[in-house]
């Protein structure tokens, strides 16, 4: 079953929520900052546990400390989705742990 994408006004009223998370070319994208790089590896780690128990993936990018996430849902023709936010909602929940900001 398809995901239904959401509206502009839906996103951006989501994206209120969300603090450092912004919408661009039909994506929602955050980056995180963190102590190092094993810190920003220990993120990633956790960010693929939460992805697998959703069931839902996002485009990761590790860098030195660093991890950039960019996310929409395929089977909604590439757009974004309450999936996507159900995702985000999630990480930014965990990434403050993570020393993440």
């Amino acid at each position: 079953m398809a995901s239904e994408p959401l509206s502009q006004k839906e996103i951006e009223d989501r994206l209120r929520e969300l603090p450092g998370w912004s919408f661009e070319d039909d994506r929602i994208l955050r980056t995180y900052r963190l102590g190092g790089h094993r810190a920003a590896a220990a993120l990633v780690v956790h960010i693929s546990v939460v992805q697998d128990e959703l069931n839902h993936h996002s485009d990761l990018t590790l860098g030195y400390d660093t991890v950039r996430l960019s996310v929409n849902s395929h089977d909604a023709g590439g757009r974004v989705t309450e999936k996507d936010f159900a995702l985000a909602e999630r990480v930014a929940a965990l990434a403050p742990a993570h020393g993440a900001h």
